[in-house]
């Protein structure tokens, strides 16, 4: 299964110290052992359409082998030190999960 999330940064947060800051909080996600894999993003600089949405500002894109194992990353105590260490970092969050 792949658990997608996309971030909006605040304003006050779209810094070079706090994205770096944030940044690395992304990549220490993936030293989970329940994330088979995946990677983390911005947006790409593509032709812009009316279909096209940018205005987020990263991309996480993680793979588990099972919905169980994603479940149990959600409570997985380093994922809830990256929850509580940036959450103050953005204004929206949203998940999309593809089974």
């Amino acid at each position: 299964m792949e658990h997608h999330v996309y971030f909006w940064l605040n304003e006050e947060n779209k810094n070079p110290d706090d994205r770096a800051r944030f940044e690395k909080g992304l990549a220490s996600l993936f030293e989970i052992d329940l994330v088979e894999g995946g990677c983390w993003s911005v947006p790409a600089e593509v032709e812009l359409r009316p279909v096209v949405d940018q205005s987020w500002d990263y991309a996480l894109s993680m793979r588990f082998k099972t919905l169980e194992d994603q479940c149990v990353y959600q409570d997985h105590p380093d994922h809830h030190v990256f929850i509580d260490g940036f959450k103050p970092l953005w204004a929206k969050v949203l998940v999309m999960d593809l089974a």
